[in-house]
């Protein structure tokens, strides 16, 4: 078992920015979707959903890491469009079997101001114009989520979720991306160096896609 991380924070968070500060100290990342290439460590399922893997294997062994043992990290775990809308970072069940199952395992939660984060998902593509109103998420019913006020205070919801289920518990931090002392946070926590950290995928300007 080689997993050490799980960010269980929203999309446009700060994903990216973590993974790719991870795969700067080393760690061998799952980003959203498994990747294709020679470097793949699971080429059995490249290609597919980070989420979709968690599942199959939540519903199968009962075990939701049991074919992402190859990866390190994984920084951005939902997936929301046409034909699938997994969040496992809202599932208590699946969560919890991870924690009792793999107790080595390290979790984080990017985090960014609500209001901030609602405004981003606006701005990336149609995820907050459409695909999140219409998507039936966890939290944010179909109908829901078109409007600033709806998305942040479902943002809001989501993080409330995990201080409440990670309350006392030292393998969880939930961290502001923007912080100054937030990679000196994560590097404590995973008890790493972290030789990199920026912002990736930035917005550029009012029509770009939004910082992930």
């Amino acid at each position: 078992m080689s997993l050490r991380v799980v960010n269980l924070g929203l999309p446009k968070s700060g994903t990216t920015t973590l993974a790719r500060a991870l795969e700067c100290a080393g760690l061998r990342v799952a980003d959203h979707k498994i990747r294709r290439g020679a470097e793949c460590p699971a080429p059995e399922i490249a290609g597919s959903y980070v989420a979709r893997q968690l599942y199959d294997g939540y519903f199968g062994s009962g075990d939701p890491l049991e074919r992402l043992t190859g990866f390190d990290a994984l920084s951005e775990i939902s997936v929301l469009n046409a034909t699938l809308c997994l969040w496992p970072q809202t599932d208590f069940g699946l969560i919890e079997a991870i924690r009792r199952q793999h107790p080595e395992v390290r979790f984080v939660a990017s985090w960014r101001e609500p209001g901030a984060l609602a405004h981003s998902m606006l701005r990336w593509s149609d995820l907050g114009s459409a695909r999140l109103p219409q998507g039936g998420v966890p939290g944010l019913p179909a109908g829901y989520g078109e409007t600033r006020l709806e998305r942040a205070r479902w943002i809001a919801g989501h993080y409330d979720f995990l201080d409440t289920i990670f309350a006392g518990d030292a393998r969880f931090l939930r961290y502001d991306t923007a912080a100054p002392e937030a990679p000196r946070q994560i590097a404590a926590h995973l008890e790493l160096t972290l030789p990199w950290w920026g912002k990736a995928n930035e917005n550029r300007n009012l029509r770009a896609r939004g910082a992930a």
